[in-house]
């Protein structure tokens, strides 16, 4: 589904990806871990199209995204949900509208189909009848639940989510990594989900990729990840104490 090569990102003098290489295999759930400021955010952003690299390559289904120009960008992420960390979900609008956004934006639906569309994701969260409540009035998870409806609104084949349990208990936490896997299996579609919650992410990821300095180290199966010798990983992973990564 995705390739990316050699791909470095900085921001004036500072290095954030060095030589970033991964694979994300169709269909299921890649967990992408690592210590805070290794670069995760941003490589979400660089498969999406919302940052250019300085050098190298990302492929989504063969299709290089580093050259597509804003018409082929557009095109591309209707196939592309993106949940962000920081909810980014619009105060003045209405929880219906914000679901309805993307669908209006990259869609020529009637209001019908998209008052349906919403109705339909609102049900899957488990927060019907919410079309009309102010995002002021809902509660850290259900605002995490509303931004998982508007990503899956459009019916994307890659979701990509950027620390989706931020903030949240971990009984809500759990609720959503199994609503995030829920969705996986019912619709097929390729996930890429960043968490610091790293037990919690396991749970529901099929492969795992590691971040370090703004370089991969690792690559592979959970159970490979939670077997590595690597000493970043298996630090990262079990939340061992053995100095500062």
């Amino acid at each position: 589904m995705i390739e990316v090569q050699d791909v470095h990102v900085a921001f004036g003098d500072k290095a954030v990806l060095r030589g970033v290489a991964l694979s994300v295999p169709e269909g299921g759930i890649y967990a992408l871990i690592g210590p805070g400021a290794s670069g995760k955010s941003v490589l979400l952003k660089v498969i999406a199209g919302l940052i250019r690299p300085q050098r190298g390559s990302v492929k989504l289904r063969d299709a290089e995204v580093t050259t597509m120009d804003d018409n082929a960008l557009n095109e591309m992420r209707r196939e592309v949900g993106m949940l962000f960390q920081n909810y980014a979900l619009f105060d003045y609008m209405t929880v219906g509208e914000n679901i309805a956004f993307p669908l209006r934006q990259l869609f020529d639906l009637s209001e019908e189909e998209i008052a349906a569309r919403v109705a339909e994701r609102l049900m899957r969260m488990a927060l019907p009848g919410f079309e009309e409540r102010a995002v002021s009035a809902l509660s850290g998870g259900q605002k995490k639940r509303v931004g998982v409806a508007r990503a899956t609104a459009s019916r994307p084949k890659l979701l990509l989510y950027d620390e989706p349990t931020a903030g949240l208990d971990p009984v809500t936490s759990q609720k959503i990594y199994d609503l995030i896997k829920e969705e996986q299996l019912e619709s097929g579609t390729t996930n890429i989900v960043i968490s610091s919650d790293v037990k919690g992410l396991l749970t529901i990821a099929d492969q795992v990729g590691m971040l370090h300095r703004g370089t991969m180290i690792f690559e592979g199966t959970v159970q490979q990840a939670q077997s590595s010798e690597i000493p970043e990983v298996k630090q990262f992973v079990h939340g061992l104490v053995e100095g500062p990564l």
